[in-house]
């Protein structure tokens, strides 16, 4: 019944698509993915195409400008080919923290890259934990945001469950961490912090009581960690028993890992969104949990023009 179906992946996270591969039940498609001597990207198809739903995974994510261009240009690659419909599986969405104008002659570079996607050729966008909601409308195509909440839930309900906070690192994240604290009937709390500049923070108060209890930070990246620590920080000043991290996407680019070896952080749970690099593979702190179940459901569901609403609760 998979027989008009074909996935590909370019050099992001071929691990992640593999997994994927695995659960769907067929191998992952041929594609030759490299550079020129120049630099450039170079794309090679090795199988046929034409009139085949397509689903390209592919994460942009370190080092973004490659990997976007990978997509990219497999998107136009594909739809040359004659592919009856192209997904365009993103389940890191890099430049997404340029959401909105916050400043004077700034530019708007999620709303930039979707507008990319679409114009390489991609009927539909499948990706995961957005960093902002209203990127979905900078598509005029369909987009599919999923959210990890099930798989890192599943984690939580094992091992925190008793007398437990959870925290959101700020107030744009508190919406996401109500939602899940009550699912882990957990109470909240939030951090209200100031940002002097890019990648940088400062924790200004505790709004809640986390006293005695055990604590999980919710956000939906981490890049140079800086935000995690200090909130980290906090939380056991302000006498937190044990600090846990739960996020989706682990950037850990620049300081990141220093920062948590040196922090108070028992354990960080991420995803597989991003792939680790080596080093973060061997931080003991770190543990890795798995979307491809998840994001294998949403590309059969998508294949059959099935709903998948039932993966957003």
């Amino acid at each position: 019944m998979l027989e008009r179906i074909r996935v590909f992946t370019g050099n992001a996270n071929k691990e992640l698509a593999g997994k994927i591969c695995n659960i769907l039940g067929f191998p992952l498609g041929k594609a030759n993915v490299t550079t020129f001597s120049d630099g450039e990207t170079r794309v090679e198809i090795d199988e046929n195409v034409r009139g085949m739903d397509v689903f390209i995974i592919q994460s942009t994510c370190p080092p973004v400008n490659v990997t976007l261009m990978e997509l990219l240009i497999m998107i136009d690659a594909m739809k040359r080919a004659s592919a009856d419909r192209i997904t365009a599986v993103v389940p890191y969405y890099g430049y997404g923290r340029q959401d909105r104008k916050v400043a004077p002659r700034a530019p708007i570079s999620a709303k930039l890259v979707a507008d990319l996607i679409t114009t390489a050729g991609a009927n539909r966008v499948l990706s995961m934990d957005l960093h902002a909601g209203q990127i979905q409308g900078f598509f005029n195509i369909p987009v599919d945001n999923l959210f990890a909440t099930p798989v890192l839930l599943d984690y939580m309900k094992k091992n925190y469950l008793n007398d437990t906070v959870v925290v959101s690192p700020d107030t744009g994240g508190v919406e996401r961490a109500r939602s899940f604290g009550k699912r882990l009937g957990a109470s909240l709390a939030i951090i209200d912090k100031r940002r002097e500049g890019p990648n940088e923070a400062e924790v200004m108060n505790i709004i809640g009581n986390v006293d005695g209890k055990r604590v999980i930070i919710l956000d939906d990246m981490i890049d140079t960690a800086g935000t995690v620590v200090q909130a980290a920080t906090a939380m056991k000043a302000a006498g937190a028993l044990e600090i846990c991290v739960c996020c989706t996407h682990p950037v850990l680019s620049g300081p990141a890992l220093d920062r948590i070896e040196n922090s108070d952080i028992k354990e960080i749970i991420v995803t597989d969104t991003i792939p680790l690099n080596d080093r973060a593979k061997k931080c003991q702190r770190i543990k890795v949990i798995s979307v491809a179940g998840l994001l294998g459901e949403a590309v059969r569901r998508i294949y059959y023009n099935d709903s998948v609403h039932s993966l957003f609760i």
